[in-house]
């Protein structure tokens, strides 16, 4: 790392050993540096990194330093000093590819084993899972096999089989490194998991389940206590859980989350802001209310077996959402699945802000407020200079004060009206949106929403970008770019 290189090459014998290996030992546990970009949405999930010099205009043929095809994939890029990592779908096959950062010459790539196919939602994609790396290599997740480690030169190190998986959308949790620790989120609709192994050998540490989880595929992020060992907070299923990154432990949660989570949280100060999406008006009669299955049971089980086939449900958005509710896809409904479903019903989204850390329940002493227009789905939010944003699958882009939670300003963008599922990510004073149709959004950073620039791509778009370094690397459907303003060689280390 940069301080331990400086130390060791600077020859000042006057400072004492004890001193430099304390300089040092802080810089190796520090999980991100402010220009890195090592795991989806950068450093700790954030989205913001303090790189400077970064273009507004920006397109196919405008301020590009390279562009290399590749095959599609939904994963995002991810950086060291000089490599940047991402997986695809090349075929029928899992490929992770690593090319040169000033180049983006492929310097190699490597197939992964694919014993199966998962089931997709339409917005997925088998390399959805952004790769994580650090000094040791890149560790990389495919729903359709597991989890893989390769060296920086693309040896392979080690492999963890995992699955068949279960989740209605397909998964979608990205891992991440923690110190020696590589972390992974496995939710589905039974038989959810967190798990942690060791970054040298594979060796699986703790592994944890997640009953209450059912669906949905958030990233975890690292929390600090200002006393006592880091803490992982994962969202899932009516909760956000902070575990141990030592033991797995549940530490604290809060609840009253939606059903389905897929957003990753973000953190400033002593406060979490984490959201997800839950429809607030049901067409049917019974609204939030649902009655409770022994209630449902005398009338609509005809053949009295102690479940619903799927023309005895009783309410009509239940027999349209069977797919994601029957959680052992046997056709029917349980007591335990209509509980679930009447649960599902009963939450409201919205964007939340919770102050960190405790020791068990925590909602009530912890909960700061709570907004529920305009919440994405997918796309991830963002705090930055003390602003909170965010954009909704359709395109509507809120900014918030993060402290009172008050709207400062809501509203399409004009030019980009349109879907968008990669999250925002800001640096240089400067927010950078993706859309699906390859416009990319460059707004200021006051809040006001103020447009500096609205480019195209001319290509579909999924991946969230990173920035690093004078660059910002965005995946399309058919290529990477990496873009900035001057020649790579002119920026130095």
């Amino acid at each position: 790392m940069v301080i331990e290189k400086d130390l060791v090459g600077t020859g000042y014998r006057g400072i004492a050993p004890i001193l430099i290996l304390l300089l040092m030992a802080l810089a190796a546990c520090q999980e991100s540096l402010p220009d890195e970009w090592s795991r989806f949405r950068g450093p700790n999930g954030s989205g913001v990194t303090e790189s400077t010099n970064l273009p507004v205009r920006l397109g196919p043929e405008l301020n590009v330093i390279w562009k290399t095809p590749l095959p599609p994939g939904h994963s995002s890029p991810v950086l060291d000093g000089q490599r940047v990592f991402l997986t695809a779908v090349d075929g029928d096959i899992l490929t992770t590819f690593c090319l040169d950062r000033e180049t983006g010459e492929v310097l190699w790539r490597r197939e992964a084993p694919r014993p199966r196919s998962e089931r997709l939602d339409k917005r997925n994609n088998a390399a959805a899972p952004t790769p994580v790396t650090d000094d040791k290599g890149v560790y990389v997740f495919f729903g359709d096999y597991g989890l893989i480690a390769y060296d920086l030169e693309g040896n392979e190190r080690w492999q963890i089989p995992l699955g068949p998986f279960d989740n209605a959308y397909g998964m979608g949790s990205s891992p991440i490194v923690v110190g020696d620790r590589v972390l992974l989120v496995c939710d589905q609709s039974s038989g959810s998991f967190m798990m942690a192994v060791h970054r040298d050998d594979g060796r699986v540490l703790w592994k944890v389940e997640r009953p209450e989880a059912k669906t949905g595929h958030s990233t975890p992020i690292l929390y600090r206590p200002e006393t006592g060992p880091p803490q992982l907070l994962a969202p899932g299923s009516f909760f956000l859980t902070a575990y141990s990154v030592e033991t797995g432990e549940k530490i604290w949660w809060v609840r009253g989350l939606p059903f389905e989570m897929k957003a990753v949280p973000v953190i400033g100060g002593d406060t979490v802001y984490i959201h997800g999406s839950s429809s607030s008006q049901w067409s049917d009669s019974y609204g939030r209310a649902i009655p409770d299955f022994s209630e449902l049971l005398p009338e609509h089980d005809r053949d009295q077996d102690e479940r619903f086939a799927p023309d005895e449900i009783p309410d009509e958005l239940a027999r349209r959402w069977i797919g994601l509710m029957d959680l052992d896809a046997d056709g029917y409904l349980n007591g335990e699945e209509w509980n679930y479903y009447q649960a599902a019903r009963a939450t409201n989204g919205g964007m939340w802000a919770f102050r960190l850390g405790g020791s068990g329940d925590m909602t009530d002493n912890s909960f700061l407020w709570h907004h529920d227009q305009s919440v994405p789905q997918l796309p991830s939010s963002l705090l930055y200079k003390d602003i909170l944003y965010m954009v909704n699958d359709s395109g509507i882009v809120t900014s918030f004060d993060p402290e009172s939670g008050e709207v400062i300003s809501r509203g399409r963008i004009e030019g980009a009206i349109d879907n968008f599922f990669a999250s925002p990510v800001a640096a240089d004073n400067k927010i950078y949106l993706v859309s699906e149709l390859g416009k990319v959004v460059v707004l200021t950073d006051d809040g006001s929403l103020e447009v500096l620039a609205v480019n195209d791509l001319d290509d579909l778009a999924y991946a969230t970008p990173a920035i690093s370094q004078g660059q910002i690397f965005i995946r399309t459907r058919s290529a990477l770019y990496s873009f900035g303003l001057q020649p790579v060689g002119d920026r130095g280390n």
